[in-house]
């Protein structure tokens, strides 16, 4: 019998995040245990997303994987970050983890620092959607019936109406980095994530738009 290894995913609930997954998913090599991600204290939210941590769960819940929340403080300094980070990364491993998977594209520097804090740990970094073309990403994202909400710009690349200026029926997806996305309907999940629009807020340096909780059973999947 053919042994899979367990990996740990690291989840935004963006695109890239959900399109790596997907991937992952159907490597029979591999068998996804848990989620990984961080919330910043005080906000509850998925730290650069800005994605209330109650839909993650929602995701989590409606991928039937568990979700593990690793805590940092608002502009949380890179030795802090690290040590969190480890003791989240050396808790899997000594359950026998030896895999991260990541949904980076096409970052070298980025893509070099996790693997050396993970070989550090003795861990060994997976990236399923490494250098496909991003457009081909873009296009499959779509194909294979992924929904999503743009949830955060950077109004330095993108201006503060791109959010109000979208036709209704078209869900955001971005791909290069200038916007983050909440993934709410897919090939992954068991059932469509219910969201409601909260405000256009700036912090930080972006523009959020807000995503809340919809109502308990009412999902965009089944108004259609």
């Amino acid at each position: 019998m053919t042994m899979t290894a367990p990996v740990v995913f690291s989840w935004s609930g963006g695109k890239d995040s959900a399109m790596a997954l997907h991937a992952l998913l159907k490597d029979p090599g591999f068998r996804v245990i848990a989620l990984l991600t961080t919330v910043t204290e005080g906000y509850e939210r998925v730290s650069m997303h800005g994605v209330p941590k109650e839909l993650l769960r929602l995701q989590a819940e409606s991928l039937g994987l568990r979700l593990e929340e690793v805590h940092i403080p608002p502009k949380c300094g890179n030795p802090l970050y690290e040590a969190r980070m480890a003791e989240a990364v050396l808790g899997f491993r000594n359950r026998g983890v030896m895999h991260f998977a990541f949904g980076d594209i096409f970052l070298e520097d980025l893509r070099a620092y996790r693997e050396q804090k993970l070989v550090e740990a003795g861990i060994t970094a997976l990236f399923p959607i490494w250098k496909v073309d991003t457009r081909e990403l873009a296009a499959r994202f779509l194909d294979d019936g992924f929904r999503a909400r743009a949830v955060s710009i950077d109004p330095s690349k993108l201006d503060a109406a791109f959010f109000r200026d979208l036709p209704k029926d078209v869900d955001p997806c971005g791909e290069n980095g200038e916007f983050h996305t909440f993934v709410f309907d897919g090939p992954i999940f068991r059932s469509a994530i219910p969201i409601q629009v909260g405000q256009i807020v700036e912090r930080d340096s972006f523009v959020f738009c807000d995503l809340l909780p919809g109502p308990k059973g009412e999902s965009p999947r089944s108004r259609q």
